[in-house]
């Protein structure tokens, strides 16, 4: 059986106790001085299962008005673009049961795995805001012109990944997500279109009079992803610190979780080796962390998870760096910082 997630030393986890004390300092320079990249941040540190730090600074909520809100250890954020991993793992897990193929033709001639890897040939994105509905917006991206053999990072091939999923599946993409890892792994705190009612926990996102929706808090930020009515491919997930280091927890450990198992090993190692879905080795904001075994992702609104097998190390670092102007923290210079003193910890 595979550890669980639980908090302890740094000792206990072959770490140095002053770089581990560095972490937080690390993330609170960024939220200092007249433009500060962020009003707050959740920090979760572990490796070999052992969480080393766990910590929330800044505010949650501090722009449109009303009363501020601290950060906490269990604020839900919009995790923007990190959505593409609960997807690709969904295409993984799919792929496993014979249900999907991940090098037979899926749309347009277009496999799952370039799709998987921003290999597919669609442009990085279009605006889905003037389409009537859902049927028209996936026909105004199937209108766009393939450019093959180049790589680029689009939201739209993951977005006609997630449609795929559902014809495949014979069900909703959030459904798939739900039935295929969140619920298996116990994340109570990850879904699409949160319950109001949980709007309390929620951090605040960017403030949109263009839009008309104000200050966006409790729906998704991703103006795509609104306009698909909150779940897709590429975006519209929420979750916290602790439901994402169970997720990567699960990577590392092959993809298993404690008794529970999501994907089998040999799956999940084509998944991280291949980068399907995930961005492996980028210094640009992994910092001292990236390796040719890391891998991760980030997250417009701020967010971003890195871990490294070799190591046995994840870091989770979820801002709200668009609240209330994505105009802020626009480079991962923060994400660089944290990353660079956990990687000092390790002895690197």
């Amino acid at each position: 059986m595979s550890p669980v997630l639980r908090d302890g030393a740094p000792r206990e986890a072959g770490l140095s106790a002053e770089g581990v004390a560095r972490l937080v300092p690390a993330a609170e320079a960024f939220m200092a001085g007249p433009e500060p990249s962020y009003p707050g941040f959740v920090l979760l540190a572990a490796r070999h299962g052992v969480v080393v730090a766990r910590a929330a600074r800044g505010w949650a909520v501090c722009h449109g008005g009303g009363e501020p809100v601290p950060m906490a250890p269990d604020t839900v954020f919009d995790i923007a673009s990190l959505s593409k991993l609960f997807t690709a793992t969904a295409a993984v897990c799919l792929a496993e049961r014979g249900a999907l193929g991940l090098d037979a033709p899926l749309w347009r001639g277009v496999t799952a795995r370039a799709l998987l890897t921003h290999t597919s040939g669609l442009p990085a994105e279009i605006d889905l805001g003037p389409y009537p509905d859902n049927a028209a917006r996936l026909a105004a991206i199937a209108a766009q012109p393939l450019t093959p053999g180049r790589r680029v990072y689009s939201d739209l091939g993951f977005i006609v990944l997630g449609d795929a999923l559902e014809r495949v599946a014979g069900q909703p993409l959030d459904e798939l997500v739900a039935e295929l890892i969140t619920g298996p792994l116990g994340m109570a705190d990850t879904g699409y279109r949160p319950d109001p009612a949980a709007r309390h926990r929620i951090a605040a996102t960017e403030d949109q009079p263009w839009t008309g929706r104000g200050m966006v808090r409790g729906t998704v930020h991703d103006e795509n992803a609104h306009h698909l009515g909150g779940v897709a491919g590429h975006a519209g997930l929420f979750s916290t610190a602790r439901d994402l280091a169970v997720l990567t927890q699960t990577m590392l450990d092959g993809g298993r979780y404690g008794p529970v198992r999501v994907l089998a090993e040999t799956w999940t190692r084509t998944m991280l080796g291949e980068g399907l879905g995930w961005q492996l080795d980028q210094p640009g904001w992994m910092g001292e962390l990236a390796s040719p075994t890391a891998f991760g992702h980030t997250g417009f609104t701020g967010t971003s998870l890195v871990a490294d097998p070799a190591t046995g190390a994840l870091l989770v670092l979820l801002t709200n760096r668009v609240h209330p102007t994505r105009a802020r923290g626009t480079d991962s210079a923060y994400r660089r910082a944290v990353a660079r003193e956990l990687a000092r910890a390790l002895g690197r």
